[in-house]
């Protein structure tokens, strides 16, 4: 991926002033190649933003699939995150989950629908995230289901708190999920344990099957790692955007 044509990249700093967290928030923003504000995009926003970019190349990737695999233009948003606070924010048992999710919803997502020409119906907002960002994800599309039906989950991080909360849902048939984990996931040490991501993202398709949701599910070698999960971003995309 040295062609220069998926190099050349228009991403912008964005920062919001959230009054949910009490604090400025970071977006990256990618413009798509050819971009024009008269047309209408369809929108991926990013947990982890920074690292989705740095680490997951997303923007290269993005430009690859819209120049080479006639994938439609589309526009990124990644909301960067403190490390430090992460598991408190994307963790349902987080003490900032709430201000979080309300912020995701209620302040970026009108912010970046004001500024940019982003699509504003839930099959065209895509939320994606890795470990706890792929939780989270969900978490926000089912506190927002007016918003949001769309998410890429990669090795996400379903512990029996997110589990309980999809459980005491009744119809998830509007959801559509594309849930990726590695087999070498098997015994992650996280910051509050250690945990099987295989049998918790199994028992969270089948979960998310039983309440009517569509889930395109695979598991692969792989161990917790973007190494693995960087090689998975494309075809997540195309399920979505083809």
């Amino acid at each position: 991926m040295t062609d220069s044509r998926y190099l050349k990249r228009t991403i912008l700093k964005e920062e919001i002033e959230s009054r949910h967290l009490g604090e400025s928030r970071t977006l990256r923003i990618y413009l798509p190649p050819g971009y024009n504000e008269l047309l209408s995009y369809p929108v991926v926003y990013c947990q982890d933003g920074e690292e989705f970019f740095n680490f997951g190349r997303i923007a290269t990737y993005a430009n690859e699939l819209i120049l080479d695999d006639n994938i439609e233009p589309f526009i990124i948003v990644g909301v960067e995150v403190n490390t430090k606070i992460r598991t408190q924010e994307y963790a349902p048992f987080g003490s900032r989950f709430a201000a979080y999710t309300a912020c995701f919803a209620e302040e970026i997502i009108p912010y970046v629908e004001q500024k940019y020409p982003v699509r504003r119906t839930p099959d065209q907002r895509i939320l994606a995230g890795d470990s706890l960002g792929g939780s989270v994800s969900m978490h926000i599309a089912l506190l927002y289901p007016e918003l949001f039906s769309q998410i890429i989950s990669l090795s996400g991080a379903y512990y029996k708190e997110s589990r309980a909360l999809i459980a005491a849902e009744k119809d998830l048939s509007a959801l559509n999920v594309f849930m990726i984990v590695g087999l070498q996931e098997t015994d992650f040490q996280s910051d509050t344990g250690v945990y099987d991501f295989v049998e918790l993202n199994r028992a969270t398709r089948d979960l998310l099957l039983e309440r009517g949701a569509t889930v395109r599910y695979a598991e692969k070698d792989g161990k917790h790692l973007w190494g693995f999960w960087q090689k998975e971003l494309p075809a997540a995309l195309k399920y979505f955007l083809q």
